[in-house]
């Protein structure tokens, strides 16, 4: 749906806030790196900068003219946006795994300056575009089995055992684990996932209840503990709001704005003797 006039609008000047955000953090660091390194001379005549760490990062600036002068705003409202990059902010730079690939894809990556942002997406076409005109992105291609004509069997698979049990996803022997993603992404420890793909919106189409499954189990078999921060898209949408709610869990959720919901999901690989017996959902 084309967004009206007056909401493209105001979405378009966040994300130019935003970045501008960014680029005075990112000038204030610099200043600060720059005076303590001014205090002793030899760590300046050292130093490998030569004058390039005031540089603005050139995606940064990319990012900045491009959603400056383009008249293709991405999906999400200025509200849904706001969520996400109020967490970025605090945890950036950081691991963050985006499922699909969009027109908001430069700006998540260009928020995450310094940590590490990757996109799956299944059109293979449009990651060869994509890649084109933004070659900073780290993207995979990446194919999905299931259909949204499946999900009301796949919601009961997943009460089963196997879809409870704790582990790394490409050895599970749930059917609603992703397996065939990049060695990466499962060897990661992901700060943020944001679940926005596949497309989901005809009964032949893929779903995405095996990815919220998958972000689901990856949060929960993180290593060495901490949270993870979930993000769904589209959750006005059946497969969204229920998979969501039965996988990610409701009492892990923090916020809906609009289409958007944001679960905090602990790790469940953190040592305590209670481990074991923790149940999936609260």
């Amino acid at each position: 749906m084309r967004p009206k006039a007056n909401q493209s609008h105001k979405l378009k000047l966040l994300l130019v806030c935003l970045l501008a955000t960014l680029i005075l953090t990112f000038i204030v660091r610099s200043t600060l790196t720059s005076s303590q390194g001014n205090q002793n001379p030899k760590e300046t005549r050292s130093s490998h900068c030569s004058g390039s760490c005031n540089k603005l990062p050139r995606s940064v600036s990319q990012a900045l003219i491009h959603y400056s002068t383009s008249v293709i705003t991405p999906q999400q409202t200025l509200k849904e946006i706001a969520v996400s990059s109020r967490v970025l902010g605090k945890k950036s730079p950081c691991n963050f795994l985006v499922f699909g690939l969009g027109h908001d894809s430069l700006m998540w990556s260009s928020l995450n300056y310094g940590g590490r942002t990757v996109f799956l997406e299944e059109d293979e076409a449009w990651i060869k575009q994509i890649k084109k005109r933004f070659p900073m992105l780290e993207s995979y291609h990446m194919t999905y089995d299931s259909k949204v004509n499946q999900a009301e069997n796949l919601i009961e698979v997943g009460k089963g055992p196997e879809c409870t049990a704790i582990g790394d996803p490409r050895y599970s022997m749930c059917q609603l684990a992703l397996k065939g993603l990049p060695a990466e992404v499962y060897e990661t420890s992901w700060d943020l996932i944001m679940v926005d793909a596949p497309s989901g919106y005809y009964d032949e189409a893929p779903g995405r209840m095996t990815t919220i499954y998958t972000a689901g189990m990856m949060a929960r078999n993180r290593k060495h503990g901490g949270e993870t921060d979930v993000f769904v898209h589209d959750v006005n949408r059946e497969i969204e709001d229920k998979f969501s709610k039965a996988f990610l869990c409701e009492r892990y959720m923090k916020k809906q704005e609009g289409r958007l919901r944001h679960f905090v999901i602990p790790s469940f690989r953190d040592g305590s003797d209670s481990e074991s017996n923790r149940p999936f959902c609260p």
